[in-house]
């Protein structure tokens, strides 16, 4: 597609659409209504064709016949202003391709000339920009029609935060930079690509892929800042935390923090907090978890909550030190006491009695976070920024049952054996891939956590098991594993560690080859035709 670019002055977004070439676009002409408008020079260093219809005094339509007449012999499929500083009638418009606009603001708010001062004035917090088809906003006697100005259908928006202290022109750059130098290219690729459907006369925009799936062509979503963080990852990384005030399902972010005294959370704090919450959601009975750098420690549900957190606790009391607690049933005095035997630095719950407010407040350091009991997941995407982009992809929601299960060896399943199966696997999605779990009941045993080999998340998790578990052991647990054993020998380390049933994926072309092993060893296994890794 070719392009016709208008500007005034500098014309930074058409030039940057021009060295970008979004969709493949090449600019036919530059026009300009000032002859030293520096837009002009930048073109033609491009190779770019200008013109120049400078303003004489005559009126708005004879200024536009005589740009119609300047762009006449040139081939261009869509018009593009960037500061153009003249409104346009139908007399350009009615005749020339679409017209698009690039306006600094989310429109309908703050139209006009001075839309950065009209922001920090109102005193908002995002500000933004909006590329829109240009539509008449002048009457036919001449005069502009106020509130048609920068009311054309909207392409795409680019929201930009405006942060303390902002001035007009340093709103202005960023405004540019994060929102103008994105959001424009977008829309001429889209157009470029023949996506785009603009319909006048209900003043809408479509893009082809906006409707009938789960992932819209545009996507637009928008945090607020809720609080500057201590630091990072790392103490040499500055860090903030951004909060969806319309977010209901409980969150960490949106968490109350009932001993004011405490610390903050740190970015870290978040990130295990939040990943030990997500884990006890998974259960109906009561549940407790135990999270370090995202992994657990150690998971189980029980008929009363205390003794799900001694259990969880019981996996690996080691690791558990300076470690993050989430429970899904209001604290109770009996499961706080538990909780303070030892160095935690955040519990998360659904509330808690007078009593174990009283019992846990006794430890100044630990942070008491006070989230909703809606566990029902609201949020159907999850996301992972990239440099230079964005991973979106769909919650793990799955939740099996026994029907979902086949079993694939001689041996079958006790009741027992499938409750405990089952509660494994829902506890390794929450483990970071290769990821092994060991149970007993409705307990973890051991724990493997990321390793790039699957043997050596089994051998991790049975060591785990043998040496660091309180009370337990390999011997007769249940085994699930995220994703498929390539090789049998994953099934033979763990048969050697007392394991008497798996559950994994399967898929692998060499599945009859890891049953055969199992059978070897009288091992139950039941595949689920799913995985569930986690990545990060």
């Amino acid at each position: 597609m070719k392009l016709a670019g208008m500007a005034s002055n500098r014309g930074r977004n058409l030039l940057n659409v021009a060295d970008r070439a979004p969709g493949g676009v090449e600019f036919a002409v530059i026009l300009a209504n000032d002859a030293d408008a520096p837009v002009l020079e930048s073109a033609a260093e491009r190779g770019i064709a200008t013109e120049a219809v400078e303003r004489d005094g005559d009126d708005r339509r004879a200024h536009e016949r005589r740009i119609l007449d300047a762009l006449a012999g040139y081939d261009f499929g869509l018009v593009c202003l960037d500061g153009y500083m003249r409104i346009l009638s139908d007399t350009f418009l009615d005749p020339t391709p679409t017209t698009l606009n690039v306006h600094p603001s989310l429109l309908p708010a703050f139209p006009g000339m001075d839309a950065w001062g009209d922001a920090l004035e109102y005193g908002t917090r995002v500000v933004g920009c909006t590329v829109h088809v240009v539509t008449n906003a002048v009457a036919e006697d001449g005069s502009i029609v106020e509130e048609e100005v920068d009311g054309g259908p909207v392409v795409t928006q680019e929201p930009v935060p405006v942060y303390e202290g902002d001035d007009r022109e340093g709103l202005q750059d960023r405004v540019l930079y994060e929102g103008e130098f994105r959001a424009y290219p977008r829309a001429v690729k889209w157009f470029a690509e023949d996506r785009v459907t603009v319909d006048r006369e209900a003043n809408e925009v479509t893009v082809e892929g906006d409707t009938g799936g789960a992932f819209p062509e545009r996507r637009l979503v928008s945090t607020d800042h809720a609080a500057d963080l201590r630091y990072g990852e790392n103490p040499h990384q500055d860090a903030a935390v951004y909060a969806d005030p319309t977010a209901e399902e409980a969150s960490v972010v949106a968490a109350d923090q009932l001993n004011e005294n405490a610390r903050d959370l740190s970015y870290n704090n978040y990130n295990d907090a939040d990943a030990a919450l997500n884990l006890v959601k998974e259960f109906d009975r009561p549940a407790a978890a135990v999270i370090k750098h995202t992994n657990p420690a150690g998971c189980a549900t029980a008929e009363t909550l205390a003794d799900a957190y001694a259990d969880a606790l019981s996996t690996d009391a080691k690791s558990a030190f300076g470690g993050i607690v989430a429970l899904n049933r209001e604290c109770d005095e009996g499961t706080a006491a538990r909780m303070i035997d030892s160095f935690k630095e955040v519990v998360v719950a659904p509330g808690y009695t007078d009593a174990a407010l009283e019992t846990l407040f006794e430890k100044e350091s630990l942070r008491v976070l006070d989230v909703s009991d809606r566990y029902d997941a609201e949020e159907r995407l999850t996301e992972k920024k990239l440099v230079g982009g964005r991973l979106v992809q769909e919650r793990d929601t799955q939740s099996l049952t026994r029907e979902d299960l086949e079993v694939v060896t001689e041996r079958e399943p006790t009741d027992e054996q499938v409750e405990s199966l089952l509660f494994a696997w829902q506890t390794t999605k929450h483990v970071k891939s290769n990821a092994i779990v060991l149970g007993t009941g409705t307990e973890t045993v051991g724990v493997g956590a990321g390793q790039v080999s699957r043997v050596d998340a089994v051998e991790i998790a049975a060591m785990k098991a043998g040496r660091d578990a309180e009370g337990k052991s390999a011997e007769g647990a249940v085994m699930a594993s995220d994703a498929f054993f390539p090789f049998p020998d994953g099934v033979e380390t763990a048969a050697e560690a007392g394991i008497e049933a798996v559950i994994q994926p399967g898929g692998s072309k060499r599945d009859d080859q890891v049953v055969a092993a199992a059978d070897e060893h009288d091992l139950v296994m039941v595949m689920t035709g799913q995985r569930a890794f986690r990545h990060d």
